[in-house]
């Protein structure tokens, strides 16, 4: 047998940070050829980061790619290397690989298919490369071969795939198979979904069986733009057999994997896999955790401040940054995961080593998280008992105050100007919305001194129906649940109790989730206010992801005879007069993470007119249903 080492490696890039994506980039190469790597696939667009949106239409961004390409193909000694870049020609710019093999750039291979569905938008930055054409590209002089492409290094035919050109049914590496290609490269920057691997697996492992060769894949790594989380998978697959992957959603700047491969037999060594949990509530931790310690140390960030309602939000929000401390202080150890954050100077580091791990834990959470209950006289004891008490249970800092000056001191303005007392028989939207909007100025103010993230609790409920009020409780800098409805946070937390070890997280899931805005003997609580959670993440998913009427989603609801006609209905009516009169409070909710297979966050899914008609004429065909 005549092996050969191939490998992949995922890097956790930042959009058009240099030095950081080249540094990663080098240290790959190295760590690769360390291990004797042969052959090795890197990300798509790795050294400028995906993320660059408009700047790929810039000549200079392109200019300074191709600059730092050449760069690092001088470093690619005794290892060929497949890194990505956009390059500018004749005005258009192309999604390219650039093969390099020991120093010398062999080629670019540029994306044949470009995703422009979701939350990539590719088409208005880059320019599809039509079908086995091939062209030159020159750089300095020197000419080079530019397009669909095959190249053969060593016993090797090697084709790529880059991303989106693996997703289509005409799939691009159907003509790699057609001229002879052994080894399919796919360079991808594949955005984290719930479920999203099983579908990769289809795509390499089943790729590699129908075009009879070794398929390599590798995806960006972490947070890189703010929005997307990238899982970092590396797959590597021979005639269809997994034979290697990597652990997803690593804190790790680079990680690498790699296999010895006969490329020209179907006989492959057994290796023991690593263990890669697909169930949507251990993805939501992982990837969550990583969207926040990307988010922070990337803007520079010292940690995060939460307004903590005692509710499933909030608490949701705040184990999240706990399991984020615990995941990189697991993965990397103490001293690098806090000189990755950029808080090591906050700490006594030779303090810390001396606790077992749980202590070390809580230590960091009360620097990296400042928690506060804002109290009105509208708030009651559970709440404020489960908040501290969860608070207590993760270790983050825990402050109490009471709004209700503020609040009366804003009523008492309002009734002076307007020459009569409010009440809530009048004005029960707007003495809801004050108290609200009274506890954002103080958070603030603390988490300027902080020098912190304010983190807003909005769930994707919350935004389809307008349940939150403006620069209130949807203040903040990062948005980390917005991409998920209030039905799953809730099974989530349940979740977490029992198979995270959140004991802090009992009283929480004991109480019905409530804004706690009106006097308490209203008894007021969020689905009475709406409707029920589940029935609201049914009607959302089939009016924005499957593009429905009200209509046809009332239709497709009243099979299932769970409730009555009347409530169906009147629940569907309500969530579209909801939904279309609440899109400006959409277009201003925090930088979310995207985690489901749809959000509703504009800028990068779900775009709706600001001004419309309400659904009157679609809702007035409901009414005249049974």
């Amino acid at each position: 047998m005549s092996t050969i080492r191939i490998g992949g490696a995922a890097v956790n890039q930042t959009p058009i940070d240099w030095d950081n994506n080249v540094k990663n980039i080098l240290e790959a190469i190295q760590q690769a050829r360390n291990a004797n790597v042969e052959i090795l696939c890197l990300p798509e667009l790795c050294i400028t980061g995906y993320g660059c949106e408009d700047l790929f239409l810039t000549d200079w961004v392109a200019e300074t790619a191709i600059e730092y390409c050449f760069k690092i193909a001088a470093e690619c000694t005794d290892i060929t290397v497949s890194v990505g870049l956009p390059m500018r020609i004749g005005g258009a710019t192309y999604n390219c690989a650039c093969m390099i093999e020991n120093t010398v750039v062999k080629g670019f291979s540029a994306k044949q298919f470009l995703a422009n569905e979701g939350v990539h938008y590719e088409t208005r930055w880059f320019t599809p490369w039509p079908r086995n054409h091939t062209s030159t590209y020159t750089y300095k002089e020197n000419k080079y071969p530019f397009g669909d492409i095959l190249y053969n290094i060593g016993e090797a035919r090697i084709g790529f795939e880059i991303c989106e050109d693996a997703w289509r049914e005409d799939r691009v590496a159907i003509r790699h198979y057609e001229k002879g290609a052994t080894l399919v490269l796919n360079p991808s920057a594949s955005h984290f979904a719930f479920g999203k691997s099983a579908i990769r697996y289809d795509l390499v492992i089943g790729g590699s069986e129908k075009f009879n060769c070794t398929y390599v894949y590798a995806n960006l790594l972490g947070n890189e733009a703010g929005r997307m989380i990238y899982d970092g998978e590396v797959l590597i697959a021979h005639k269809g057999k997994l034979i290697q992957r990597n652990d997803r959603l690593s804190f790790k700047d680079v990680n690498l994997i790699y296999s010895d491969i006969d490329l020209a037999s179907d006989v492959v060594e057994h290796v023991d896999l690593t263990h890669d949990d697909l169930e949507k509530e251990f993805e939501f931790w992982e990837a969550t955790s990583l969207g926040l310690f990307d988010y922070m140390r990337k803007s520079r960030s010292k940690g995060f401040v939460l307004s903590l309602s005692g509710g499933a939000d909030s608490a949701a929000c705040a184990i999240m940054v706990a399991e984020m401390i615990r995941k990189g202080l697991k993965e990397l150890g103490l001293k690098l995961f806090l000189q990755k954050s950029g808080m090591e100077n906050m700490f006594d580091l030779n303090g810390l080593l001396n606790l077992e791990f749980e202590e070390q834990a809580k230590k960091i959470t009360a620097v990296f998280l400042t928690t506060a209950y804002q109290a009105t006289k509208n708030s009651g004891p559970e709440t404020f008992e489960s908040a501290q008490t969860l608070a207590a249970s993760i270790g983050a800092t825990f402050y109490h105050w009471s709004v209700d000056e503020e609040i009366e001191q804003y009523k008492a303005t309002i009734e002076k100007v307007i020459e009569r007392p409010l009440s809530w028989e009048k004005d029960d939207l707007s003495l809801q919305n004050i108290q609200a909007r009274g506890r954002a100025p103080i958070i603030w103010l603390l988490t300027n001194i902080k020098q912190a993230l304010l983190i807003t609790t909005s769930n994707r409920s919350e935004g389809d129906v307008g349940y939150a009020t403006m620069d209130g409780d949807t203040a903040g800098g990062i948005a980390p649940i917005a991409g998920v409805d209030k039905d799953f946070i809730r099974s989530w937390l349940r979740w977490a109790e029992q198979n995270r070890n959140h004991s802090g997280l009992r009283l929480v899931n004991g109480l019905a989730p409530t804004a706690e805005l009106r006097p308490a003997g209203s008894n007021q609580t969020d689905e009475r206010d709406l409707m029920p959670y589940d029935v609201l993440a049914r009607i959302e998913r089939k009016a924005i992801k499957e593009r429905r009427s009200p209509k046809q989603v009332y239709s497709d609801l009243i099979k299932d005879e769970l409730h009555t006609r009347n409530e169906y209905k009147y629940w569907v009516k309500k969530f579209f007069r909801m939904w279309s009169i609440n899109q400006w409070k959409r277009e201003r909710i925090a930088p979310s993470f995207h985690m489901d297979d749809f959000n509703i966050d504009p800028r990068s899914w779900y775009r709706f007119p600001i001004l419309n008609s309400g659904f009157t004429k679609e809702i007035a065909e409901l009414d005249k249903l049974d």
